[in-house]
């Protein structure tokens, strides 16, 4: 017989035989592992009502130690220079910025007009200030980049630790060396940055009503701001004019309700209605939630006293202005009068040219077709209107009235 076939057929015999022997061992075993594991389960359902309390304990207590994030809406129109005052937000190191994050909704979305949508803008904005972007998966089907994310570029926290390691996170970020270099870090980036700063803010020109974002105001876990940026609307009808091409898509949205040929008066005529029911909503209405949560900004006013503004600004969303900025934000406000870089990236201009150039391009009989549709607004705002050749040419005249103290529901202290 072969060592190997008795070895072999000895140890299934042995087997058998162990087999038969450990039998009634091995059912006092099984009995014993049923038994702890009912035991177990009897202690688990015990001690769970005391474990959730801990938990809810802990929660709640790590909640009130850790500080509580500020978070501010730049609520705007197109073309208002609302991006201006959003990259003077962006280029703080405390705030993690993005611009326009709602895009992503209006675009899924664009069969809808825009009252329809603002429920869902609402609900986008709120996860991104808890910094949840998982809310991006309805609106971005390939969800893998920060390039996927709408003017990731112009954000400097995106483009800085723990997003991108290219900048550091008190540089002040330039968009295109940006875009050029961490576009392909991972989205989670986008959610891993947001957590690690103290403030949140959102440049949006999708939200036409005040009203829907009462939730969130009321919230005082959300500690929400609001910061009102309007312009003259015959500028923005100057400006609007150098995109128009750009601009129909959203236009189409915005007149999606009227069911009328896009036309942009029309565009600026609700543009107009929507900025001053914020306006009024804010100061004449019996509001649900603080005053104080709310500021009124004109861009002509930001552009004349750069420094000035950039501090009450800064100080009603509890921020301090870093020396390292003064310099830069001057200099984004004292640039050539003529730029012929691209329209939407945000570099220096003469702020005060800016805000005075469409009196040197437009028509008497556009700015007269501009006035006509927006007369509450140009009241409201006080921009006075011209109604000759002579008013417009002579730009010795100024045309945007000194700002009214009680416009402003936010006096720095």
């Amino acid at each position: 017989m072969q060592p190997g076939g008795h070895f072999g057929s000895g140890d299934c015999r042995e087997k058998t035989l162990g087999t038969r022997n450990q039998r009634p061992k091995k059912t006092m075993r099984r009995s014993l592992v049923l038994f702890c594991i009912i035991a177990t389960l009897i202690a688990l359902q015990t001690v769970q009502p005391f474990l959730k309390y801990l938990r809810t304990k802990f929660i709640a207590t790590s909640s009130e130690q850790r500080p509580k994030k500020n978070h501010l809406i730049i609520l705007s129109t197109w073309r208002s220079g609302s991006s201006l005052v959003g990259q003077f937000f962006n280029q703080h190191p405390d705030v993690f910025y993005l611009k326009e994050p709602s895009w992503h909704v209006w675009k899924t979305m664009h069969q809808n007009d825009a009252h329809t949508l603002h429920m869902s803008v609402r609900d986008l904005v709120r996860s991104v200030f808890m910094c949840d972007m998982s809310v991006f998966d309805v609106y971005i089907q390939n969800k893998r980049n920060l390039s996927n994310l709408f003017h990731w570029e112009v954000s400097r926290a995106l483009c800085s630790p723990p997003a991108c390691s290219f900048f550091s996170r008190t540089d002040i970020v330039d968009e295109t060396a940006c875009k050029k270099t961490c576009g392909q870090c991972p989205f989670q980036k986008v959610e891993d940055t947001c957590i690690t700063y103290s403030h949140i803010v959102l440049q949006e020109f999708r939200i036409f009503d005040l009203s829907i974002l009462y939730s969130l105001l009321n919230d005082p876990s959300m500690n929400l701001k609001i910061l009102h940026v309007v312009r003259d609307p015959r500028a923005i009808a100057r400006s609007r004019k150098e995109v128009k091409v750009d601009l129909t898509f959203d236009n189409s949205i915005v007149l999606k309700s009227e069911k009328s040929p896009t036309n942009d008066l029309k565009v600026l005529k609700k543009i107009c209605e929507s900025q001053v029911q914020i306006y009024k909503t804010s100061n004449f209405v019996a509001l649900p939630f603080p005053q104080e949560r709310y500021m009124f900004l004109r861009y002509e006013d930001l552009v004349r006293e750069p420094l000035k503004m950039v501090r009450e600004i800064y100080s009603f969303a509890n921020l301090e202005l870093p020396k390292n900025l003064e310099p830069w934000i001057d200099k984004m406000t004292r640039g050539p009068e003529q730029n012929t870089r691209k329209l939407y990236i945000v570099n220096p201009r003469n702020g005060p040219y800016m805000a005075r150039a469409w009196r040197s391009v437009l028509s008497l009989k556009m700015i007269k077709e501009v006035q006509a549709v927006c007369k509450e607004a140009m009241e409201i705002f006080n921009y006075q209107t011209v109604d000759s050749e002579k008013e417009l040419r002579n730009l010795t005249v100024d045309i945007v009235l000194p700002r009214r103290r009680d416009d402003f529901m936010w006096d720095i202290k």
